[in-house]
């Protein structure tokens, strides 16, 4: 179980080679990686993620540990990026294995509509019109409230 908070980015194909081969009598692997995505309308020049260390880290740790209470996981993974990125840019990932494939996918569909909505990073977007912080949706709430 590993959860890192970094500004640098990070190899997906190396990342998910060496979480996958890690995981001894699991039958599952499933991964999900977020991307930066270029605004319509406006153009993204850059989104700035912020983070208070020390406590983001506690933050997802207590929540990778819940996903482990909920589903039988054999190994999770969650990484996430701060500082300034661009389009297509990997803000972040989440691996988990399981013996079985139904907790490997609904394990990883709860750690990120938690990171979606509830872990602790701000983001702000800096377009051609000018620069705001990315507010809270509703339906990433609705999707967080159903587990």
């Amino acid at each position: 179980m590993a959860v890192r908070v970094q500004e640098a980015a990070f190899d997906l194909g190396a990342e998910t080679e060496a979480f996958a081969n890690a995981q001894a009598d699991m039958g599952a692997v499933v991964t999900f990686t977020g991307i930066v995505r270029d605004l319509p309308g406006d153009r993204l020049d850059r989104m700035v993620i912020e983070h208070y260390p020390g406590m983001t880290e506690k933050a997802l740790e207590k929540i990778e540990a819940d996903a482990r209470t909920r589903w039988s996981l054999g190994d999770a993974l969650i990484i996430h990026r701060y500082g300034p990125m661009t389009a297509q840019e990997r803000i972040m990932m989440v691996a988990t294995a399981a013996r079985h494939r139904k907790d490997a996918f609904e394990a990883a569909e709860f750690l990120m509509d938690y990171l979606k909505s509830r872990a602790p990073f701000w983001k702000k977007e800096f377009t051609d019109t000018g620069a705001d912080w990315v507010a809270a949706k509703d339906a990433d709430e609705d999707a967080l409230n159903r587990w």
